[in-house]
C-alpha cells in the first residue's frame, strides 16, 4: 500500500479535526460550525474559499500552473438525527444528533488532501474542494447545483467517496453504471365510510382495501418490470382506526420505492397509482395518491470509474480494488453525476475493531448508534484524492 508520507505525518492532526466534528454534529443545512471549521482550515493553508452555496456549503479553490483542466472532489458534512450510544471522548455532545454515517471522516479525508495539495502543488490545473451540506435527505448537492456550483466553478469531472463498513481496511470499490438506488416516498390515503364494527354492511371498510393494495403492489415487482431490473417497494406504515369496535373512515399507507433506473421508477409509480385507484374503485372507496421522488439513482460514468480504478490500483494493488456491488441505499451525489461526468467510490472502513473502548453494543455499520469512522482511513483516503487529482490533471483533455 503506497500512502503518501506527508499524509501519514499529518494524520493525527486531521484525526483531531475529525473527532472534533464528530463531537459537534449538525443536521442538514445547519452545518454552521462545521463549515466554519472547514473554511478556517482551508484559509489557514492558503486555499481561497467560497461560502454559501446550498446555504452552508464551502468550496475551496486551488489553482496551479496554466492548464484549464479542473476537477471537483466532494465530501458531505451533515449528521443524522439519532442518539449516539458510544461513550468514547469524542462522542456527540448534542442529544439526538450523531455522525453515524462517517461524513465527519469524509470531511477529514478531503481536508487531508487539501492540505497536501496546497503545500506540494504537484499538479497543473484547478482543484475544487466541495464540502456539501445536507446529504441525509436534504438534497444539498441539488441545492449547490441550483446555486451555480458548476457554473461558478467549471470542471471536467467530479468525484465522491463514501466509507464502507464490512470491508477490510486497505480496499476500495468502484464500478461503472448504477451503484446506488433512487429513493422515493409514497403516501396513499384510502377514504371509506365508517360504521359500527357489528354492522360493517353500513360502511365501506378501508382496511381490506389497504390489504389488497399492499399485496397487489408486489406484483409490480414480480410481474410488471423485467426480472433483470432491480426494484423494491416497501410498505413500512399502515395507520388506521381508533377503537376495536369501529370500522374507520380512513386508512393511510406509506413507504418507499428504490430503483436503479428512472425508467423502472416511472413504471412503478404509474402502476402503483393505477392499482391504488382501481382497487379503491372495486370496493367503492376512493384514495389520494402521493408519490415524492427524492434522490435519483447514482450512476457512475464509465470512463471516470475506470480512471478512478486505475488510480486506486496504483495505491493498494489490483487485488484490493473490488467491483462495487450496487446497494439500494440512496445518495445525493447522484445529482452531481447527472450534471457532470464522474464516479462515486467506496473506501473500506473495517469491521469496527478500531473503536477499541467506549463504543456501544451495536455493530460499526452505517446509521447505527454504535458507529464510528475509522481514522486509519484518513491518510489512505487522502492519498487517493491527491493521486486522483495529479493523474486527472496530467491526463490529456
Amino acid at each position: 500500500m503506497k500512502v503518501l508520507d506527508s499524509l501519514v505525518t499529518q494524520a493525527a492532526s486531521i484525526a483531531a479535526i475529525r473527532r472534533d466534528i464528530h463531537a459537534h454534529p449538525e443536521l442538514s443545512f445547519q452545518e454552521l460550525r462545521t463549515s466554519d471549521v472547514v473554511a478556517a482550515k482551508l484559509t489557514e493553508w492558503g486555499i481561497p474559499i467560497h461560502r454559501g452555496l446550498g446555504k452552508t456549503g464551502v468550496v475551496g479553490i486551488l489553482k496551479n500552473g496554466n492548464s484549464s483542466r479542473a476537477i471537483g472532489l466532494r465530501a458531505d458534512m451533515d449528521a443524522l438525527p439519532m442518539q449516539e450510544f458510544n461513550q468514547f471522548p469524542h462522542t456527540s455532545q448534542h442529544a439526538g444528533k450523531m455522525h453515524a454515517c462517517g461524513h465527519d471522516g469524509h470531511v477529514a479525508m478531503l481536508l487531508a488532501a487539501a492540505q497536501h495539495l496546497a503545500k506540494h502543488k504537484n499538479f497543473d490545473g484547478t482543484v475544487y474542494f466541495i464540502f456539501q451540506p445536507a446529504e441525509e435527505g436534504g438534497g444539498g448537492a441539488r441545492e449547490m447545483i441550483k446555486d451555480g456550483l458548476f457554473e461558478k466553478f467549471p470542471m471536467q469531472a467530479v468525484f465522491g467517496m463514501h466509507n464502507w463498513p464490512g470491508m477490510a481496511v486497505g480496499k476500495f470499490a468502484v464500478s461503472p453504471g448504477p451503484v446506488m438506488a433512487s429513493s422515493s416516498e409514497f403516501k396513499i390515503t384510502i377514504h371509506g365510510k365508517g360504521s359500527h364494527a357489528a354492522l360493517p354492511h353500513n360502511g365501506i371498510d378501508p382496511v381490506p382495501v389497504a390489504c389488497q393494495m399492499v399485496q397487489a403492489f408486489q406484483t409490480i415487482i414480480s410481474r410488471n418490470k423485467k426480472p433483470v431490473d432491480a426494484g423494491v417497494i416497501s410498505v413500512t406504515m399502515i395507520h388506521t382506526g381508533e377503537a376495536t369496535n369501529v370500522v374507520p373512515d380512513v386508512c393511510e399507507i406509506q413507504g418507499t420505492v428504490r430503483t436503479f433506473t428512472l425508467e423502472v421508477l416511472d413504471l412503478i409509480e404509474q402502476r402503483m397509482k393505477d392499482i391504488a385507484q382501481h382497487t379503491c374503485a372495486a370496493f367503492d372507496a376512493r384514495c389520494d395518491f402521493e408519490f415524492h421522488r427524492n434522490y435519483p439513482p447514482t450512476v457512475n460514468h464509465e470512463a471516470e470509474a475506470a480512471f478512478a480504478r486505475q488510480v486506486m490500483q496504483g495505491i493498494v494493488g489490483e487485488a484490493n480494488v473490488l467491483p462495487q456491488e450496487p446497494t439500494m441505499g440512496a445518495e445525493d451525489f447522484s445529482y452531481m453525476l447527472q450534471a457532470m461526468p464522474g464516479a462515486y467510490c467506496f473506501i473500506a472502513n473495517g469491521e469496527g475493531e478500531h473503536r477499541h473502548v467506549g463504543h456501544g453494543e451495536g455493530p460499526c455499520t452505517l446509521h447505527n448508534p454504535s458507529y464510528d469512522f475509522n481514522d486509519e482511513l484518513i491518510p489512505l483516503g487522502g492519498t487517493y484524492w491527491v493521486s486522483l487529482v495529479e493523474a486527472w490533471l496530467a491526463a490529456k483533455a
